[in-house]
Parts: C-alpha cells; sequence; structure tokens
C-alpha cells in the first residue's frame, strides 16, 4: 500500500475515507444475541474554549449487551475504543462492522461488555488524544470526563480492573498515551498498529504546503486542503500549538527564511518528538506494570510494524508481559476479523466481571 511521506509520519493511510470503511467482515453467525447500539452525545469539560472552535460536545456510540435490558441488576466491564485519523466513532464502526462483531464474539463465548466509541475528530480531522489548547485536552476526555459520564449513565463496574482500553491507529497512538499516563484509571490495554510512536522529521512538509497554510483565514479553511496537509495540520495543532499564533493558533516544523526558501524549526520538531510515546515510554513503566494484560497487533505489510515491534521490545526489556502478534494483512483489511477474534476475547479474558458497582 503506498504512503505519502508525511502519512508515514503520522502513519494515516493514503486512500480515500471511503475505502477505509470498505473492509471484509466476518460471516454473521446465525443466532449470534442482539446487542443495542446507542448514540449520545458527551460533553467534555476538557474540551472547553478550544481555540481552533472544535466542540466539547462529542457524538459516543455506546454498544450495550444482550442482557443488558432485562437483567437490570447486572453490572458490566466497559471498552473504550478509539478510531483512527480522519475517520469518526460512526466510521469506525462501520470498518470493524460494529455491532456484528461483537455479536458474533459473544456466540463465541465471550462475556458481555460494554463497548463506547467517542468521536473524536477535530477541524484538521483528528485529535491525535493529546492535550493542547488548540484542539481541546482530548487525554482528559477520554480518562476522566467520558469514563465519569459513562459510569454515571450506565450500569457499569466502576473500576480500573473493569475497563479496558483500545485503538486503530491515531487511536492506537491514543491508546498507547493514554494507557501509559493513566493506567489508574484503566485495566487492560490493546493496541491496533499504533500510529506516531517514534518521534519523525519533515517527511513531505513542502513549500506548497507551508505557502497553503500561509493562505488560510481560520481553521475551518482546512476543509479544503488535500488530506496530508490536513494530517500535518492535525499534528501540529495537537503537538505544537501556540496560543499567540491566530487564526490556527499552532506552531508548524518549518518556517520561511530570508531567501524565500523555508528552514525546519528545532524548537517545534523537539515538541513533536516529545509527544511520540517510544520517547517517554521509559516515564511509565511503573504505570504499564499495574496492567492485567497488553496486547499489540499490527499486519505484515503495514508500514508502522517496526515501530509496533519497537515498543514491545522495549516492554519486554522491562520484563511487561505483552503480547504481540504480526498478521497477514495491511493497515485496515483484517481490522474487523481482529476485532472479533482477538479484542473483543481479549478483553472478555482479563477484565473483571461480576454484579458489584
Amino acid at each position: 500500500m503506498k504512503r505519502s511521506a508525511l502519512l508515514c509520519t503520522l502513519a494515516l493511510m493514503t486512500a480515500p475515507v471511503q475505502a477505509q470503511v470498505n473492509t471484509a467482515a466476518p460471516a454473521a453467525i446465525a443466532g449470534a444475541p442482539a446487542t443495542t447500539v446507542q448514540t449520545i452525545t458527551v460533553h467534555g469539560p476538557a474540551l472547553e474554549h478550544a481555540l481552533e472552535g472544535d466542540s466539547a460536545e462529542r457524538e459516543v456510540l455506546v454498544v450495550l449487551p444482550p442482557s443488558y435490558g432485562r437483567d437490570r441488576n447486572r453490572r458490566y466491564p466497559v471498552v473504550y475504543a478509539l478510531h483512527g485519523y480522519s475517520i469518526g466513532a460512526r466510521q469506525w464502526t462501520g470498518e470493524i462492522h460494529v455491532p456484528q462483531v461483537i455479536e458474533n464474539a459473544y456466540a463465541q463465548g465471550a462475556q458481555e461488555m460494554i463497548f463506547v466509541f467517542p468521536d473524536s475528530k477535530t477541524a484538521h480531522n483528528g485529535s491525535m488524544y493529546s492535550s493542547s489548547a488548540t484542539t481541546g485536552d482530548f487525554e482528559t476526555f477520554i480518562s476522566r470526563d467520558l469514563v465519569a459520564y459513562i459510569d454515571a449513565h450506565y450500569r457499569t463496574i466502576a473500576r480500573r480492573e473493569s475497563r479496558g482500553l483500545i485503538g486503530h491507529s491515531m487511536g492506537g497512538y491514543g491508546a498507547s498515551r493514554i494507557g501509559m499516563k493513566h493506567a489508574d484509571v484503566f485495566g487492560a490495554l490493546y493496541l491496533m498498529s499504533p500510529c506516531c510512536l517514534s518521534a519523525r522529521g519533515l517527511f513531505g512538509v513542502s513549500p506548497e504546503a507551508m505557502q497553503a497554510y500561509a493562505t488560510m483565514k481560520s481553521p475551518a479553511d482546512s476543509a479544503g486542503l488535500p488530506w496530508a496537509q490536513r494530517g500535518m495540520l492535525a499534528a501540529a495543532a495537537a503537538w505544537s500549538p501556540n496560543p499567540k499564533n491566530p487564526p490556527l493558533y499552532l506552531d508548524l516544523p518549518m518556517a520561511a527564511g530570508p531567501a524565500g526558501d523555508y528552514k525546519p524549526r528545532e524548537d517545534v520538531l523537539a515538541k513533536w518528538a516529545a509527544n511520540a510515546p517510544l520517547s517517554f515510554v521509559d516515564q511509565y513503566i511503573g504505570q504499564l506494570r499495574r496492567y492485567a494484560a497488553i496486547a499489540m497487533d499490527v499486519g505484515d505489510r503495514d508500514g508502522l510494524k517496526a515501530d509496533t515491534a519497537r515498543l514491545h521490545d522495549v516492554l519486554d526489556s522491562y520484563g511487561i508481559a505483552n503480547s504481540f502478534t504480526i498478521y497477514e494483512g495491511d493497515h485496515t483489511n483484517r481490522v474487523a476479523f481482529r476485532f472479533q477474534e482477538q479484542v473483543v476475547p481479549f478483553f472478555s479474558q482479563h477484565l473483571v466481571s461480576g454484579k458489584r458497582p
């Protein structure tokens, strides 16, 4: 699969967004118990006053297990699932064929759980699940605001041992970042083809892109830019925000030189590097030891394979048990199968169930 150099930086595919949804699905299992899918809106205090105007009201899809409506004394573990760049929660649930794959997993013996899919798209098509004055603090929104809302409105088992966190691509980055920093909230962690694990340079940042950014009057103008150029803005908004630099409120990794050329900004690149999980994982080993289980997978034809393997090696070097699988496939073509056959059973096995609150 071809990738632009910039999207290797962000680990985002160059295929159209629509193609990401057209993935193969496992066959439906006859008689699989039906789930209930609810669409709700969750207000995120951590997202208020985002400088680029992103809303603090986030759409969230909640998949309730088959027994939820009839067994009103039962409480359930919860899995929080984070989507990738340029696709929101609705698009990702289409890509992984929810709720069918969850229902199939239940039919194959997985314990019942609540699945939560928050939408984290922004003006530039993705929050990177980071903490930024420009986009809002999506890290805190996921780890605090969303968890608190779900625990208050659904019959959850409100303990870290009964909460799981998973993400794919940009969502895998978010799960790695949030997972390392918030092991007090989550008890099991799964990374699917995580992007952006290592520090990157100026791949794909062209003078043409810089000239296009210079004409923008507001963050909303990025909707008219090529997909890769929006991706670079998403990274800058998340990792190099600047409240004193309107109208985009971010710093770009290049700047115009005196001769009309463009030079790298090492201070901005240093901020980007500081947000790479492979740069800060050593600071969170104690947190990672708290997890009941950690799993990672990536396709053998996915450009993210090397970085995912590196993260696995780091955990191994510290003696942290983790499962690492390289499967046959690319970035998206097996995600529905992996979700049904690996992700749901993983959390079924490692999240604590029961009826206690």
